[in-house]
């Protein structure tokens, strides 16, 4: 931590009794810029987890809505909660990898739960179970919920782990998405040593980009359950992102950086190929929206980091095909127009903040 980015501050009420023994320590992290509206919500589903043996590392990225008040508030009454203070604003996910320095070296998992976000009570608990099934996992997650849909189905029932490099051949053939949001997943601590970034700060989607990386050396394991909660109405902190189509970048760029290291020569190009005629697709869709400047610079910014550019002849290229096909089927495209009108009265953004 650089001098000067962060105070300090530490919970003065201790709970009573030893902590469990065989109890592994988990670190929770959640940082947080201006989310007092959800901060207490999610705070209070970490402390009432079944299990017990955590700590709670509570970093306020220069809050100005209250924010670092709740926070102070609930790290008074639990011993367990160490409070940070930035007293300089950082990049999100600089944050993030500034608060996973503050993990304690005893340490054997950590888990990041968003601000916006929350847990259920037997998640810690159940992903360490998971954990303890082998030494080769590296990576826990679950399915999780997103608003009021059940998200990360199609892991193999009943298994509760897989080879790593298994489940990237999995993801890469199918795009089975069990990664989630950060909330979604626990990491074996010693992944993540001090002194070096844990997420990529150069990539557009680091938490993916870590999950694959990991793979290559770690196996995977899996709860069957809902263990964690993550925001769908929230205005703030990526509404804007989240109208950008920014699933249909991820899934390009993971094609793209990870399908050679995983896959067979052959099976790695086609899949490539059609991680490219499905983002380029979802491109074309949104052209034919009359999409604004920022969505584009979005998207270009996202396959920058794989060292391209847009390829705007071959997005005019499926621009010109499915506006044939909406002229061929006008039934269908008023079907489509009158969808986008429903989302956007439903879902209309925010001023953003940051966590």
């Amino acid at each position: 931590m650089k001098s000067g980015e962060s105070t300090f501050l530490a919970g003065s009420h201790d709970r009573s009794g030893e902590p469990p023994v065989n109890q592994p320590l988990v670190s929770i992290i959640t940082p947080f810029h201006n989310t007092a509206q959800f901060l207490a919500q999610c705070i209070e589903s970490v402390l009432e987890q079944s299990y017990e043996n955590f700590e709670y590392i509570l970093v306020d990225n220069c809050s100005t809505d209250g924010s670092g008040e709740i926070a102070e508030k609930y790290a008074s009454l639990d011993s367990r909660i160490r409070m940070i203070r930035r007293t300089a604003l950082l990049s999100q996910v600089r944050n993030y990898n500034c608060a996973l320095e503050e993990i304690s070296d005893t340490s054997q998992y950590f888990k990041i739960v968003q601000a916006d976000d929350s847990i259920f009570p037997s998640c810690l608990e159940l992903m360490v179970h998971a954990f303890e099934q082998s030494d080769s996992i590296g990576l826990v997650s679950s399915y999780w919920l997103k608003g009021d849909e059940v998200r990360g189905s199609g892991f193999p029932y009943p298994a509760a782990m897989l080879p790593g490099k298994e489940m990237a051949r999995l993801y890469l053939r199918t795009g089975v998405w069990v990664f989630g949001s950060p909330t979604a997943v626990m990491y074996r601590s010693s992944l993540a040593p001090k002194g070096q970034p844990f997420y990529d700060e150069s990539h557009l989607h680091e938490d993916t980009d870590k999950c694959m990386e990991l793979l290559e050396r770690w196996d995977f394991g899996f709860v069957h359950q809902v263990l964690s909660f993550s925001r769908a109405d929230n205005p703030g902190i990526s509404s804007a992102v989240r109208a950008f189509e920014p699933d249909a970048l991820d899934r390009y760029i993971t094609a793209r950086r990870y399908a050679t290291r995983f896959l067979a020569p052959d099976e790695a190009e086609a899949v490539k190929r059609r991680a490219r005629q499905v983002y380029y697709g979802a491109l074309a869709h949104q052209a034919l929206r009359f999409r604004e400047a920022e969505f584009w610079r979005y998207h270009e910014a996202g396959v920058k980091t794989l060292n391209e550019s847009l390829d705007w002849s071959d997005l005019a290229v499926h621009i010109i095909g499915q506006a044939a096909w909406l002229a061929a089927n006008p039934g269908e495209a008023v079907a489509r127009a009158a969808r986008l009108w429903k989302h956007k009265t439903r879902t209309q953004p925010g001023p953003g903040a940051e966590s």
